[in-house]
This record gives structure tokens, C-alpha cells and sequence, in this order.
């Protein structure tokens, strides 16, 4: 059924002021120093004419050899990879993930590129201030979580602060200091995130006590965020009666509850991970939390964002009270993206979830990530922008802190979010997500306007390039951006085609 949108810019109720830095994005610490990590989609599978197939007895172990590989550190020195991520304007950088857990900080030299033993790889100096050249160089602010594995401590000793002491003083010295820590990258999964064997929530909560008193007394400005989670307090009923949780349902799993009650150091950010649900690569071992390709741009699938940011939140009230609220891991899908991820099918989640966000809480929503595996903004080694990239670029520069109610019902065919304008001028900026794949949604436009349009590239859902208002979104001769601009639109009734993402700028 075609829907039909009224807007009314005058008469809108405002919900709240968001951090203009929401939209952040995660650099893996295993793209900082080498290692493994989620192998790339061929160009068959991310067109959806070659099926995904995985070898293996079934088990996550033996499937691995098909779904990771080896890849050399990434590049933060690159002009092009610098210049896009600059155009984002301020942002959070979050350098984590698993490895970030079981890396040692060997900023002396003194392993010779061997790994300690409890460890499971490297950080060199010269890696480290590659990261901070980089977030100087894009004007950005840093998060990272910490060392906290069997070669740091076993379970029963209270965590130390050497190896933390070494990254935080080098920061400092440098002149680029770490802004926000988050203790350990999901700590719910324990050892399978790397702790020592035997840990438990018990261990956890009095080690992230330590970590963040040390934090306070010595680096005050530090901001102390967590508890980082990746579930299972928010499992959104899929229709086959999974969840769109992550690969963490695969492993026992503490709450936040575990992590959290009886904590005496406060936290003054609340964090968690949302992924929709789990990619192809694990499809075959967790089958009710996988989404078809069909069903991306369902109701179903695209409320999951905000049904469990709702969830969150109210753990947020109970431990971070008036505290903002953080995704510190987000995309489409966990367990490195799914084969659409880097398509502009992808784009239809990712403006809906910085959208319903917004209607829920103030705080960040780190992508992950930056330019790693399938579901990055910049692919991998040449680091050019996919769709996802250009539609989070227009998101910064068109919608302002400022939320509205839209008085518009989400629907299919209707996802309507309005904020201030960026610009700081008089007016409002829409934005409006036709997700029905055959009907045109009508938007009585009350005044003129000027127009955005997204839509894939000959209308291709699965387009790896995006198009604006009709031009192509590549980068030209010497990495220049391409024409952002819109488009003018007259007041009066205006036809949005079907799997378009539109913004509307009006006075």
C-alpha cells in the first residue's frame, strides 16, 4: 500500500539534544598491529549470484579457516583513508575488539616480535603513534579498551595497571590522550573474549573497580565507559523464534546485571554492541539469529536497532543514571557483515538506525568499522567509499542535535526522523526511508525545499555504488569528493520511488 507523509516543520514537538559526534567508528585493534580477521566477500557473493559456503563438520572451530584470514597492519598514514575520514567532521575513533583484550604494549622493543607468554600478539610503539597521528590528523577523539588476559593476570589476582600505564603515559606524552576507556570488549562472553581461565563476573567487577579508581585518580579527564556488552539482555524475537543478537548466543553468556550489581566505581557512559543479527558466515551454526537478503528492508529487521536501544536504556537509568548512551560496535551484522553490507541495501539499516536512535537516547553509535571486512565504510586496502560511507557523510552535514517528534507513525514505506538543521539556520531536516521495494511513498511538502534522494545505483538494491538524486556517488580524479549537493524542490506534493532514502531540508 503506498503511504502518504504530511509534514508539518512548524508544529513538531522537540524530544531532545544528541552528541553531535554520533556517528563514530571503531578501528580494530587487530587492523593496528596484523592478525586475523573476517575474510572478504567475492565479488559473486556481494552481488548475490554466488551462494556463500563455508567447509568445516558444521562447528564454529572448523569453519574457520573459510571465514578468517591473516591481513597486515592497516595503513593510518594514507592520504585517501585520512581525507574521507576528515569529511566526517569530529568524531570518537574507538580502537578495540577482541585482540585489543590480549595485547601487549611492547612499546621498548623488548619482545623482539615475540609474544609473551598469556598474550596473543604485539603492540609496537610505532603502531601506537600511527593511531594517534591518525586521530589528530581527522580531529578526532579516542576510546580504546585494555589489556586484561592470562598474561596479564591469572583469575584470582586483582587486575594491575602496568600494561594500561604504558599506553595512557604514551598517549599523554604525545600529545594525544586517551579521551574514554572502556575496561574489556565484551566481557559478558569471559574467557572467550580472552580473560584467564576461571574468570568470572565476580572477577570482572572488581577488576573494572580497580581499572577505573587507577583511571581517576591519574588521568581525571579520562571518561570511564562500559560495561560493554554484546548481550543477552536484548535478544529481539526474529520470526523463526531466534534473536538478532551477535555470536555471543553461541557461548555462555553473563548479563549486565552480572557485570554491573555491586559495582562501587560509577560509570559516566553506559556501552553496549548491537549487531542485526548474525552474517552468512555463521548462518549454518546459528540459523534463526540470520536474515535473509528479502527481509533487510522489513519492519521487522529495521525496528531491531531501536526495540533494543529502548532496552538499553533502561539499563542505562539503572546504572548510569543521567549518563549518555553508547553503541560502541554497530552494523548489520555480527561475525564481519553480511554479503550486502558493503551495498547500498546496507544504507536503508544504517540511516534507520541513526534515526530511531535518536528517538530514543542522546550518544554515539560506533560503526565498525572504519575500513576492515565487509561492513566497513571504506573498503579494505584501497580504502574507497561504499554507499554506507556517503549516507553517514550526508547524515553529518544535513541533521542537526536537535530531535523532533515527527507526528508520522514508522511504517513501511514511511521511516520519518527530524532534527535541527546542521547548518544552525531556521528550519528543519528531514529525513524520510521508503522501504517498501515496490510502492511510491507522497510527502505533502508545505513549503519549498531542497532534496536529497539515495537510491541504488539503475536501482539495484544490492549496488555497490549509491546514487544522489540521480548523479553517482564515486570519488574523482585526485580523491575529490563528488557533488553533494541537492536538489531545489517546490512545496506540493512530491513522489518518493520505492527503496529510496530522501533528505529534505526546508526553512
Amino acid at each position: 500500500m503506498a503511504e502518504f507523509v504530511k509534514m508539518s516543520p512548524t508544529e513538531l514537538k522537540a524530544l531532545r539534544e544528541v552528541n553531535p559526534m554520533m556517528m563514530s567508528y571503531n578501528i580494530e585493534f587487530a587492523e593496528v598491529t596484523g592478525g586475523t580477521f573476517w575474510k572478504a566477500y567475492t565479488p559473486g557473493q556481494v552481488a548475490g549470484t554466488e551462494p556463500f559456503t563455508v567447509g568445516g563438520s558444521g562447528s564454529l572451530e572448523s569453519m574457520m579457516g573459510d571465514l578468517m584470514q591473516v591481513y597486515p597492519p592497516i595503513n593510518l598514514y594514507d592520504e585517501r583513508i585520512r581525507k574521507l575520514a576528515r569529511e566526517f567532521g569530529p568524531a570518537w575513533v574507538r580502537v578495540s575488539g577482541t585482540w585489543a583484550t590480549k595485547t601487549y604494549y611492547d612499546f621498548d622493543g623488548t619482545t623482539n616480535g615475540k609474544v609473551p607468554d598469556g598474550y596473543l600478539n604485539v603492540l609496537t610503539k610505532e603502531q601506537w603513534i600511527g593511531v594517534l597521528d591518525f586521530v589528530n590528523a581527522v580531529g578526532a577523539k579516542l576510546l580504546i579498551s585494555l589489556s586484561n588476559c592470562p598474561g596479564l593476570h591469572s583469575a584470582d589476582t586483582p587486575w594491575p595497571p602496568t600494561e594500561a600505564e604504558k599506553i595512557f603515559s604514551l598517549s599523554k606524552e604525545y600529545g594525544v590522550p586517551i579521551a574514554a576507556v572502556e575496561f574489556a570488549n565484551e566481557p559478558n562472553m569471559m574467557e572467550q573474549t580472552g580473560f584467564a581461565p576461571g574468570y568470572t563476573p565476580a572477577d570482572f567487577r572488581r577488576d573494572q573497580d580497580l581499572c577505573f579508581a587507577w583511571v581517576r585518580k591519574n588521568y581525571p579527564d579520562c571518561i570511564c565507559v562500559g560495561p560493554c556488552t554484546c548481550g543477552p539482555d536484548a535478544t529481539i524475537g526474529h520470526k523463526d523464534g531466534g534473536g538478532t543478537g551477535g555470536i555471543e548466543q553461541l557461548f555462555h553468556s553473563c548479563s549486565c546485571a552480572d557485570l554491573m550489581e555491586g559495582t562501587r566505581e560509577p560509570l559516566d557512559v553506559f556501552s553496549y554492541h548491537f549487531y542485526n543479527g548474525v552474517s552468512e558466515r555463521m548462518a549454518s551454526v546459528m540459523p534463526s539469529a540470520h536474515w535473509a537478503p528479502e527481509e533487510a528492508n522489513g519492519e521487522e529487521y529495521l525496528a531491531a536497532a531501536g526495540e533494543t536501544a529502548k532496552i538499553y536504556a533502561a539499563l542505562r537509568d539503572k546504572y548510569c543514571p543521567g549518563g549518555e548512551m553508547w553503541v560502541t560496535e554497530a552494523g548489520d551484522a555480527g561475525g564481519g557483515g553480511d554479503t550486502w553490507a558493503s551495498t547500498y541495501l546496507d544504507v536503508l539499516r544504517t540511516l534507520n538506525e541513526l534515526g530511531s536512535f535518536a528517538a530514543v537516547s542522546n550518544g554515539v553509535i560506533f560503526h565498525n568499522t572504519l575500513a576492515a571486512s565487509d561492513y566497513a565504510f571504506l573498503s579494505r586496502g584501497d580504502h574507497m567509499p561504499r554507499p554506507n560511507y556517503f549516507a553517514v557523510l550526508l547524515w553529518n552535514r544535513l541533521m542537526g542535535t536537535t530531535v523532533y517528534d515527527s507526528n508520522e507513525p514508522v511504517r513501511e514505506g514511511a521511516h520519518v526522523y527530524v532534527h535541527s538543521r546542521r547548518d544552525g539556520k531556521p528550519g528543519k531536516a528531514y529525513l524520510v526511508i521508503n522501504n517498501s521495494l515496490t510502492e511510491n511513498t507522497t510527502v505533502d511538502l508545505p513549503c519549498d525545499a531542497v532534496r536529497y534522494t539515495l537510491a541504488g545505483k539503475d536501482g539495484e538494491l544490492r549496488a555497490t555504488v549509491m546514487t544522489l538524486n540521480g548523479r553517482d556517488l564515486v570519488l574523482g580524479e585526485g580523491d575529490v569528493l563528488p557533488d553533494l549537493s541537492g536538489a531545489a524542490q517546490p512545496a506540493g506534493k512530491m513522489v518518493l520511488a520505492p527503496a529510496t532514502c530522501t533528505f529534505l531540508i526546508v526553512d
